[in-house]
């Protein structure tokens, strides 16, 4: 046995017990006369104790060698700590060593392997493997364990049957790009990896499977952020002979159950927000209900004076920001600066300073009188001792603009607490967007969504009227999950890809196995997937997905620890029919 015990469990219990232990040096303290050694395993920290009165010269001078990383095996008594150590599990104990074998040395660590590292995110991904030792990535691993098997067990007493699903599928237009894999056996053909197994579980209900969860990899090519990945994990759910509640039912129950079994915390509701209500008060279809902060519409009360700005403006939007009064000018003109930069687009902001005597100052005070600016402190709900901020301008950018200022506003003031969880549907999405630069009509969520029952006919009249029977479940202003109830018949799928311009012959060509199948007898089915990367990192108090992954790529969807993607050889491209056009 290389250990009869890990590092992490030894306590007073054990005093005088002969155990071995293998692990890492984590550190060690040479005082000449005595050696103590931290010996680090997965499950914790032993300290090791050499002494020139116990301890035979040749070990003594091996454990002085010992350096950071090395691999050890040692065997010995546990004793008593003389200093004990209340923040360590093992604080009262120490191994007195009688046997030391180096199992392996080590270089010296490009970074230390320690909580808080001197090691920068570039240099750690690219040591990945010696970063995953460090506690906060590994309990980030582990943690994302403990919620997967958390799921496992929930679908699983649900009845769903876990069902595994091609990675070598065909290109189908889903929104994102798609990465291709050449096929050598089929001379100029490619291979697609799955965006989602989306059209393999409806295939599954029209076989029969009732109820099947997956948890898959997935992939899309597309411009990387914080919480994306070219490759990410879904939690991939379908059931059969079901309306939009049994699916919320049962995802609320899961959410709950995740929060409950992995958060200690228990949630009872689950409210339901229209796709357009969201939009209204928060600027977005993910937002954070952890705090207030909803837009108040001001044009009624903003756009009867002669200010230019306000009147040519398609909207006119606030917020109360509470205790912002409190802001100095200076204060005031950073967020001006921060709702102007690129990232933002504002081309200014009007504020107005609900005073605690209940009069206003604002930065409009020429155009607007005390009655004016009452009425937006009414709209806005600001209260004395708030700052109102307003933004102004075309619609669609005027709310993701302000909402983008509330959530900074809120980060700054402390509300988007990690240890408060406040989910909330989001309902009734329309089904199509308009591309502006082409004119074409996109599903927002795939083609094989749902209209709303009753609305199939206003995509030959008014197609961006129609609603969606879509749903997303966001939680802490993130979206978690989505689906949808699909279309199980050819006709209408045929209605629904002739309005995303497919012609017949396309239609077939891309997605005639699914319309086919739809002719022998298809169920009435739906579904949901969770983003497993996001919601793990949302259970966990963060929002960044690339700490709970154990081999994540960098923002250039590169792999900087084996340096992927990376050129093949000319044998390889001549085995594939490739030939490579550079310029």
């Amino acid at each position: 046995m290389y250990r009869s015990h890990t590092c992490g469990e030894l306590n007073a219990s054990h005093i005088n017990t002969e155990v071995t232990l293998s692990g890492w040096v984590q550190k060690s303290r040479d005082k000449g006369f005595i050696v103590w050694v931290d010996l680090r395993d997965r499950y914790g920290i032993t300290q090791l104790v050499f002494d020139e009165e116990r301890t035979p010269k040749e070990m003594m001078d091996r454990a002085q060698k010992l350096g950071r990383e090395f691999v050890i095996q040692v065997k010995g008594t546990v004793i008593e700590r003389a200093s004990k150590n209340p923040n360590m599990a093992t604080g009262d104990i120490e191994l007195l060593v009688t046997e030391l074998t180096i199992l392996n040395e080590s270089l010296l660590p490009p970074f230390t392997i320690e909580d808080k590292t001197d090691g920068g995110e570039d240099l750690r991904m690219k040591y990945r493997y010696l970063d995953i030792r460090r506690n906060p990535v590994k309990n980030n691993l582990v943690f994302r364990h403990k919620v997967t098997q958390q799921v496992r067990n929930f679908l699983s007493n649900e009845g769903f049957i876990e069902v595994e699903t091609p990675y070598l599928i065909k290109s189908t237009p889903e929104g994102a790009r798609d990465f291709v894999v050449p096929s050598r056996m089929n001379e100029g053909q490619f291979y697609a990896l799955p965006q989602s197994p989306q059209t393999f579980k409806q295939l599954l209900m029209v076989g029969g499977m009732d109820k099947y969860f997956q948890i898959v990899k997935c992939f899309r090519d597309e411009d990387l952020r914080a919480d994306r990945q070219p490759e990410f994990t879904q939690i991939d759910c379908e059931m059969a002979f079901v309306e939009q509640e049994d699916i919320l039912n049962v995802f609320e129950g899961l959410t709950r159950h995740l929060l409950k079994e992995v958060n200690g915390v228990e949630i009872e509701k689950f409210p339901r927000m229209l796709y357009d209500d969201a939009m209204r008060l928060y600027g977005n279809d993910k937002p954070d209900i952890r705090f207030g902060m909803e837009f108040g519409e001001l044009n009624e009360v903003a756009q009867h004076k002669d200010f230019g700005v306000f009147n040519s403006a398609e909207l006119v939007v606030g917020i109360a920001v509470p205790g912002g009064n409190a802001y100095t000018r200076k204060e005031i003109d950073k967020l001006i600066d921060w709702v102007k930069r690129p990232q933002v687009g504002a081309l200014g902001m009007v504020y107005s300073r609900c005073n605690d005597d209940g009069t206003f100052k604002s930065s409009v005070d020429k155009f607007f009188d005390q009655e004016d600016l009452a009425k937006w402190a009414d709209v806005t709900g600001a209260k004395p001792g708030d700052l109102i901020c307003i933004l102004s301008g075309d619609k669609n950018k005027v709310r993701a603009q302000l909402s983008a200022l509330r959530m900074e506003l809120a980060e700054r003031l402390g509300l988007r607490k990690p240890n408060e969880f406040a989910p909330l549907w989001v309902m009734d999405f329309p089904l199509l967007e308009l591309d502006e630069e082409t004119g074409r009509y996109h599903a927002m969520h795939h083609p094989f969504t749902s209209p709303k029952p009753g609305q199939i006919e206003l995509l030959d009249t008014n197609p961006g009227d129609v609603k969606a029977n879509a749903y997303d479940l966001v939680l802490n202003g993130n979206e978690i999950g989505g689906g949808s109830i699909r279309i199980h018949d050819k006709e209408t799928q045929g209605i629904m890809l002739k309005h995303l311009g497919f012609s017949k012959e396309e239609a077939k060509a891309q997605f005639g196995f699914l319309m086919d199948a739809f002719e022998y007898g298809a169920p009435p089915h739906g579904g949901l997937a969770f983003g497993l990367d996001r919601l793990v990192a949302i259970l966990g108090g963060q929002e960044t997905i690339r700490d709970f992954i154990a081999f994540p790529k960098n923002n250039s969807g590169r792999d900087v620890m084996i340096d992927a993607p990376a050129a093949i050889d000319e044998q390889q491209l001549k085995e594939l029919n490739l030939k490579l056009d550079l310029k």
